[in-house]
């Protein structure tokens, strides 16, 4: 609903940042990085209430899919599928660096996001991210910007996840119904090593590690979601989540909430610590996808790639969802990623860029 819950969102390209909690008062340093271009300054666009970073190579369209927040190295991840770039963004400065070497498109973008590089994920001081394309994982250090190793994929890749506690690579493999997973040498170079597979039929879509637990999370395609045991690579549980259409995912650790995103427009929470009960559901926008989670706000965000909106959506105590504002964002606009500042990054592939959009501290 835009009400007056909209204003309270701080939308405008004058705010130098968000209000931030105390905690976040003292950032850690940024890492150097070996090539970053000048900040682009925020502008209005079609979207009036959206500041945004326009990506370099992005002026034609970017089959964004999969979008992310790196907390150790502090940056946005933005994978630009087609461009041949992943893109990092310093939430503060704006700054963009660009790691090359990916598949690049020979034609131009004309919707959809399958060549190139299209998820991204940080682990050990890497980031790993895929390219659909050469089919394979690579791996990038991030303070020279470069891939610094590769490895073939046994089919098309989605998600990519960092798992600490194996020293391991986990990549969704949605074609296949399976999830292929590399380990890391812990000495010399990172080259991924082939491991294990898991078969996840019907899915897997989406992807979430959850360290505490043991478990990683993800979704069958028609109203499942499902835990696999990290150790084992069994699938030790399977939630009905109510969605027709199961996509986005992301977790409450703390709190043992598990968010699923629905296409048909909706957001469900289920409780992973007893039995994936259902704790509510609430309806906002169409065409939902790739969704995100603030912790610290308690807020989910909830973009509909054919609504053109997002909603930010509360979490109470006791799981139960509420929908705080609805905000315009792009047609096609269909992910978004939360940073440890106050910002949520959507996606906007038809116009090649980053809307950003402030949320303050939860009252």
């Amino acid at each position: 609903m835009r009400t007056a819950a909209l204003a309270s969102l701080m939308l405008c390209g004058a705010c130098a940042h968000p209000p931030a909690h105390a905690a976040d008062a003292s950032p850690p340093p940024s890492p150097a990085f070996a090539t970053v271009s000048a900040p682009t300054p925020l502008a209005t666009t079609a979207v009036p209430t959206a500041p945004y970073i326009a990506l370099p190579g992005g002026a034609g369209g970017v089959g964004f899919d999969d979008l992310g927040f790196a907390r150790g190295l502090r940056r946005v991840l933005a994978p630009s599928a087609g461009t041949g770039q992943l893109a990092l963004v310093d939430p503060d400065t704006l700054a963009v660096t660009l790691v090359g070497g990916f598949s690049k498109s020979s034609s131009r973008y004309s919707g959809g996001h399958d060549e190139g590089t299209t998820s991204a994920d940080e682990g050990r001081g890497l980031l790993f991210a895929t390219d659909r394309t050469a089919i394979e994982l690579d791996v990038i250090a991030p303070r020279a910007a470069a891939i610094v190793a590769r490895a073939k994929l046994a089919g098309s890749p989605d998600y990519v996840r960092w798992v600490g506690s194996a020293d391991a690579v986990w990549v969704t493999e949605p074609d296949r119904d399976r999830i292929e997973i590399f380990s890391l040498p812990k000495e010399g170079p990172p080259a991924p090593v082939h491991a294990a597979e898991i078969a996840v039929p019907g899915g897997p879509e989406s992807l979430v590690i959850d360290e505490t637990r043991k478990r990683a999370f993800t979704h069958l395609w028609k109203g499942a979601s499902v835990a696999i045991d990290l150790a084992t690579h069994a699938i030790v549980a399977s939630w009905p989540n109510g969605c027709a259409g199961s996509r986005g995912i992301a977790l409450d650790a703390a709190r043992g909430f598990l968010f699923a995103g629905c296409a048909e427009g909706k957001l469900s929470v289920l409780d992973v610590d007893h039995g994936g009960k259902l704790l509510g559901s609430v309806s906002s926008g169409a065409g939902v996808d790739v969704i995100a989670y603030d912790a610290k706000r308690s807020h989910v965000y909830l973009p509909g790639a054919k609504s053109a909106t997002m909603a930010i959506v509360s979490i109470a105590p006791d799981g139960k969802p509420s929908v705080l504002a609805t905000v315009p964002t792009a047609e096609g606009a269909h992910c978004v990623t939360a940073d440890d500042r106050g910002w949520a990054w959507v996606c906007d592939p038809r116009g090649g860029k980053l809307l950003r959009f402030a949320d303050p501290p939860a009252p």
